[in-house]
């Protein structure tokens, strides 16, 4: 099981992490001319991720709508810099921001985000793209 499938479970401890799938990155505008990949079947709606992780305990004193860290805490889940740069591996990053850096750890977290709404869980509009 992935990072990300671990992240997955703590919000949806019911749904089965193996089958959770990883979206891809934002495609970059030189790609965007390649030919669109089969669509994956629709997923199964699960809920809504806010009321789920704001219902979490400690969650008052996290910014984890924003926060790659602060979700990481959120969920107990290790947030030390190596576990994000496992995450961001899994998760396919192939940007020139530094490791840690705010602009890294802000398309991490919006990739968690894009990966939790490609398996079936339901964000706010200031959590989606």
């Amino acid at each position: 099981m992935g990072f990300f499938s671990n992240i997955f479970a703590k919000i949806f401890p019911s749904a089965k992490a193996a089958e959770v799938v990883v979206a891809p990155p934002p495609a970059a505008p030189a790609a965007a001319a390649a030919p669109p990949a089969p669509s994956a079947p629709p997923p199964i709606p699960l809920g809504d991720v806010a009321p789920i992780l704001d219902a979490m305990p400690g969650a008052k004193g996290l910014n984890w709508r924003t926060s790659i860290v602060d979700l990481l805490k959120l969920l107990g889940l290790d947030s030390s810099l190596a576990a994000r740069k496992e995450l961001a591996r899994e998760l396919l990053y192939n940007g020139n921001d530094e490791p840690g850096s705010a602009a890294w750890n802000i398309w991490l977290h919006k990739q968690v985000m894009r990966s939790i709404a490609a398996n079936g869980g339901t964000l706010p509009p200031e959590l989606r793209d």
